[in-house]
């Protein structure tokens, strides 16, 4: 279920509610073309791009890229692999925490790890390692209280 012939990715296949916490249910973000335009949306935004930009640089209008981000439209597989090279992300990036997409502090965290993977993404190895044992201590840190 999902990829059709002539490589076209149905993105509106709609998915149970999978995750019910805190008494709550949670249901946002119900279909996958509504996660993947969300996720393309948080990436986009974290990369300092208009709807405007990123259709240029995937060749498409700015009315397309919205609806996309809507969740409005099935993009086909060739449009998939323009904006995530345009985005300089992986396609799994995409997906991320599909599954506890009715989670807003997962979404919201998602946002803070792609913020700070660009943020990572210049720097020398070296810097990342010093940075990765920082992190590594402040975890260590937190987890001890």
């Amino acid at each position: 279920m999902g990829i059709y012939a002539l490589g076209v990715f149905n993105l509106n296949v709609h998915f149970p509610t999978l995750v019910k916490r805190g008494g709550g249910d949670l249901t946002n973000l119900a279909n996958l073309a509504s996660y993947v335009g969300a996720r393309i949306r948080l990436l986009r935004k974290n990369r300092g791009l208009t709807q405007e930009q990123l259709g240029e640089k995937v060749q498409q209008p700015q009315s397309y890229i919205g609806a996309i981000e809507r969740g409005e439209k099935n993009i086909s597989l060739d449009t998939l692999e323009r904006i995530v090279t345009a985005l300089d992300v992986e396609p799994g990036d995409l997906f991320v925490s599909y599954l506890r997409r009715s989670e807003k502090e997962e979404l919201e965290k998602d946002k803070h790890l792609d913020a700070f993977s660009l943020q990572l993404r210049n720097r020398s190895l070296n810097e990342v390692q010093i940075i990765s044992k920082l992190v590594a201590d402040v975890l260590k840190a937190l987890d001890s209280k």
